[in-house]
C-alpha cells in the first residue's frame, strides 16, 4: 500500500492533478499575501525599534522576541474570537475565508520579521553610526539607508517568515475551516487526507511542501553568502 501511495503521489504531481494544483495555488497565494503584509509592517517597525530610544523599549523587544514562539492554535483562537459573529470584527464577515487565513499567518510571522530586522539593523547601525552621523543623518532618517544596505540579510528574515507560514496548520484550520475548493491549504489537506486514508494526495502535497522547504533553505543560504560578500 505505501509503495502504491508513493507511485500515485508522483503521478498526481507529474500530471498536475487539478485538485492538487488548486490546493497548492491557494496555499501559495495565502502565504505570499501574509508575507507581503508582514514585510510592509515588520521591516520599518523592526528598524524603528532598533534605532529609537523610548521608555519601555527593552520590554517591547522582549515581547517581540517572545511572540516569535507564539503557538499557532492560540493565535488562531484569538483571531477566531475577533472575527466571529459576536466578535468586535464580526461585521466584516471574514471568518472561514482566505482573508482570515492571511490575517492569521500575518500575525504569526510579523514578530519574526520585526525581531530579525531589529537585530540586523541594530548591528548595521553600530557599524555605520559615525559615518551616517557625520553626514547629518539622524537615527530615524537613517532607517531607509540601513534597510537598503541590509537587504540581502533581510531576505533571510523574510524567508524564515515564509517558511513558518507555509508549514502552519493550527491557526489556518481554526479560522479557515478547511473548506474544499475555498480554504483548503496544503497542510490542512495533508491532515484531512491522512485521516481519510487517501495517502496518495497527502504524500503528493507533502512532497511539494518538502521541496518548497528545500528551496527556502537554499534561498536563505544563498542570501547569507551574498550578504557576507557584500559586508566583506
Amino acid at each position: 500500500m505505501p509503495d502504491n501511495a508513493f507511485t500515485e503521489a508522483f503521478r498526481l504531481i507529474a500530471t498536475l492533478d487539478p485538485a492538487l494544483v488548486e490546493i497548492v495555488g491557494l496555499s501559495l497565494r495565502v502565504t505570499m499575501s501574509a508575507v507581503a503584509i508582514a514585510c510592509l509592517i515588520g521591516l520599518p517597525l523592526g528598524a524603528a525599534l532598533a534605532l529609537a530610544r523610548f521608555p519601555g523599549r527593552g520590554a517591547a523587544i522582549v515581547l517581540v522576541n517572545a511572540l516569535m514562539g507564539l503557538p499557532p492554535v492560540v493565535a488562531g483562537l484569538v483571531i477566531f474570537l475577533l472575527l466571529s459573529r459576536s466578535g468586535p470584527l464580526g461585521a466584516l464577515g471574514l471568518l472561514f475565508t482566505p482573508a482570515a487565513m492571511i490575517v492569521a499567518q500575518s500575525v504569526l510571522i510579523l514578530p519574526i520579521v520585526v525581531a530579525l530586522t531589529r537585530q540586523t539593523v541594530e548591528d548595521l547601525w553600530g557599524e555605520y553610526r559615525e559615518q551616517l552621523t557625520s553626514l547629518g543623518s539622524s537615527r530615524m532618517r537613517a532607517v531607509p539607508t540601513l534597510l537598503w544596505d541590509a537587504r540581502f540579510s533581510l531576505v533571510t528574515a523574510i524567508l524564515a517568515g515564509f517558511g513558518r507560514a507555509s508549514a502552519e496548520v493550527g491557526a489556518v484550520l481554526i479560522v479557515g475551516g478547511n473548506i474544499a475548493g475555498y480554504t483548503r491549504t496544503m497542510t490542512t489537506a495533508i491532515a484531512l487526507e491522512t485521516s481519510r486514508g487517501d495517502l496518495a494526495l497527502a504524500l503528493g502535497l507533502g512532497l511539494i511542501l518538502l521541496a518548497l522547504t528545500l528551496l527556502l533553505n537554499a534561498g536563505a543560504y544563498g542570501s547569507a553568502r551574498v550578504a557576507a560578500r557584500h559586508a566583506g
